[in-house]
This record gives C-alpha cells, sequence and structure tokens, in this order.
C-alpha cells in the first residue's frame, strides 16, 4: 500500500507540470460523491449548491477557471473512493479533492490527499478523526461531536435535566454522537440512567422505547441516521405513550429532518435536536441562499447543501489568497484561521485543527401555523471539535 501511494505522489508531481502546460488557467477539482445508491439524494444536495455557488459567484477565483471532475462511489466503498482519488491525481491531474458525504470514504481519500499533496475539502463527513488522515485537508461541515457534545452540557445548564436514557445506533457515528453527549452531560452534573444500541438495519424500536419508558427518565437522548429512521423512532415514541413535551427527547438535526417530522407529525411536537444549519434559519443571506436554491432546484437546501456551498467559497477564497497557486502547503496555509459569514452563521477553520468553528443552533418542532417547523429558541456560540479540543490538551 505504502510502494502504491509513493507512486500516487510521484506520478502526481510529474504530471504538475504536464498539466501546467496544458490547462493554463485552470484550477481542476474532483468531486467524489455517492451521486448513486441509497444515498443519492445526499449528493445531490451537495452538488447542487455547489452548482449554484459557481452560478452565482463565477467560474475564475485568483485568476484560475474552475473546472470540476465529477466521481461516483455509489454508496460506502472506501476502496473505490480511494482508487477514484487516486485515478484524479494520477490520470486527470485534478489540483483539489473534494466533496465526501461518507466517513469511510473521505478516511480512505484522506490517504491519497497527504501522500500526493493534494489540497481537500470535506464537505460532509462527520467523524470527528477524518481530517487527522491528511494535513492537507480542511472541512466545512461539522462534527458529530461538536454537535452532540454541546447539547450534554447545555442540558444540564439550561435546561436543568439530571438524568437521561441514552438510545443510539450501534455503530461509529452513533457511538461517537453518544460518547461526546454522555461525557459533557456527565461533566455538567448528569447522570446515565440507563443506555441501548439498536442494529442500523431495520430495527423495531418498540422495544427499545418500552425499555425507556419504563426507567422513567427525565429525558431520552437518541441517535439514528437520516431517512427513514428518524419517522420510524417517533411513531415508536408516540405508539408507547411519550410525549417529548413531557418526557424531553433529545437528538442530532436528523431526528426532526423536515421529511421525519412530516412522517412522525404532532409526534414530533416538543423534540429537541441540536444543529448547525436548517433551511429556516433567519439570516438575510441564508433567506437569499434558501430563495435561489429553490428557484433552481424547485426543493429546500439541508444540511448537505450547506458544507458543498461553504465548501466552495472556502475554495474560492484560498485562491485569491494565493494568488491562483495550488500546491497543498500554499493552499492549506491560506485556509487556516479563515473566517466568514456563511447562510447558517459566522463561521472559521480552527488553524490549529483545520475543523470548523460554528454556532450550535438548538431546535424544537412547533407548530408554525398549520406546519410543523424546526424553531431556533437557543444558540451555543463558536464551538469547536470537543475531541480534538481534548486531544491538545
Amino acid at each position: 500500500m505504502r510502494i502504491l501511494l509513493s507512486a500516487v505522489a510521484a506520478s502526481a508531481a510529474l504530471i504538475a507540470g504536464a498539466t501546467s502546460a496544458m490547462a493554463q488557467g485552470t484550477v481542476k477539482i474532483g468531486l467524489i460523491l455517492p451521486f448513486s445508491g441509497q444515498f443519492a439524494d445526499a449528493a445531490t444536495q451537495m452538488d447542487n449548491a455547489i452548482r449554484l455557488w459557481v452560478k452565482q459567484n463565477g467560474e475564475t477565483h485568483g485568476g484560475k477557471k474552475l473546472e470540476f471532475i465529477r466521481k461516483d462511489t455509489g454508496g460506502i466503498a472506501p476502496d473505490v473512493a480511494k482508487r477514484l482519488a487516486q485515478e484524479l491525481v494520477v490520470r486527470d491531474g485534478v489540483d483539489i479533492l473534494a466533496g465526501f458525504v461518507l466517513t469511510p470514504n473521505a478516511m480512505a481519500a484522506g490517504d491519497v490527499s497527504q501522500q500526493a499533496k493534494k489540497f481537500m475539502v470535506v464537505m460532509n463527513a462527520a467523524t470527528s478523526i477524518i481530517t487527522t488522515k491528511s494535513e492537507y485537508m480542511v472541512r466545512t461541515s461539522l462534527t458529530t461531536p461538536q454537535l452532540n457534545g454541546a447539547m450534554g452540557e447545555w442540558a444540564v445548564r439550561k435546561l436543568g435535566i439530571k438524568k437521561v436514557y441514552s438510545m443510539v445506533s450501534d455503530f461509529g457515528p452513533g457511538l461517537d454522537a453518544e460518547a461526546a453527549f454522555i461525557k459533557s452531560f456527565k461533566e455538567a452534573g448528569g447522570e446515565i440512567v440507563g443506555q441501548v444500541k439498536f442494529p442500523v438495519a431495520n430495527p423495531d424500536f418498540s422495544a427499545f422505547v418500552q425499555r425507556a419508558k419504563d426507567l422513567n427518565p427525565e429525558a431520552i437522548y437518541i441517535w439514528v441516521p437520516g431517512g427513514a429512521q428518524p419517522g420510524a423512532m417517533g411513531k415508536a415514541l408516540a405508539e408507547r405513550g411519550i410525549d417529548a413535551r413531557k418526557t424531553k427527547v433529545l437528538g442530532q438535526l436528523e431526528l426532526t429532518d423536515p421529511n421525519a417530522i412530516k412522517s412522525m407529525g404532532d409526534a414530533a411536537l416538543g423534540m429537541m435536536v441540536s444543529s448547525h444549519y436548517d433551511a429556516a434559519h433567519d439570516s438575510a443571506k441564508n433567506k437569499t441562499f434558501v430563495a435561489a436554491y429553490e428557484a433552481d432546484y424547485k426543493r429546500r437546501p439541508d444540511y448537505f447543501s450547506i458544507g458543498g456551498w461553504d465548501g466552495m467559497h472556502l475554495i474560492a477564497e484560498v485562491l485569491k489568497k494565493t494568488g491562483g497557486k495550488t500546491d497543498a502547503e500554499a493552499m492549506i496555509a491560506a485556509a487556516k484561521g479563515m473566517a466568514w459569514e456563511s447562510p447558517r452563521g459566522p463561521i472559521s477553520i480552527d488553524p490549529e485543527t483545520r475543523d470548523i468553528i460554528q454556532n450550535v443552533y438548538m431546535r424544537r418542532t412547533e407548530k408554525v401555523g398549520d406546519a410543523l417547523q424546526n424553531v431556533l429558541f437557543d444558540t451555543i456560540p463558536n464551538v469547536k471539535d470537543p475531541v480534538k479540543a481534548a486531544m491538545k490538551k
């Protein structure tokens, strides 16, 4: 494997000269996304935002024209993601690797970024350690511990919750989310009265919810992946007589995704989630962004979209700062400490970890008119990834 990656680095160096001769004034961006398979909609949302950003801001930045080469992983496929990254570097001569909806794919491509010395922008994948895979990598989305760690302390200090029952999906992101929530919740003085982990594939939530109800906790903490599972969880809570307006239900933004709360109906009322973006965010920049996105794509943007939008802003500003230079050392130096106003609010890139610093928004599902909506009711400002913050201590 080391020999293969060394070959990638050597080939990339050879191609760099040839590429500059053939494509003067062009910056090639290799977008690696799951355009097909079960995560295809996430890729579409992100790619829509990338295309919209270019439409509104132009193709030329730092004196260079942006050129995109799109590659499909087909889903969770780290071997495919690594192969595509290698092909993009060696065969296509890309200057930047970007995209990455899924953690395993981002981790695999990170090896190529490091060995080939290519600037890499992670626009969604949220496991904390991803950015440690390459010193040339930066993230414009979120980390799972960032949202859930912030919520754990907040639940004690702002809501006065002392006892929580935890229910999470038994795989990497769910375990990361739970670990961050429990750590900060306990440090703030809270107690975990019980825990259960359920299988990722097609779980029947009824028995798990009943177990939580039997312990009569003040609150239930839930982490499930997006898609059909949040709606199924909401229905199971309602069937077991758990009212989120009485027994507080806490989770990450996927739990009350707009499609999920449509499926849940009034069972979603009172659920509280931590989030980094919602299309209903009340700011002038977001209203402009949402209106343009809806006009072009006939749907609302989501958290995949905002990662792509801000990823493009970062790339453009980096090119301006480097004067169009695309060597990874110059680009990552330009990215460190960068700050701007996003449709989600103020964000910046931590100069030490190359990860995003942003507000964490607490939203509660309420009825606004006749519609269910996630309503912002509190903000935790300038949150860093707690995992890497703890590593620095």
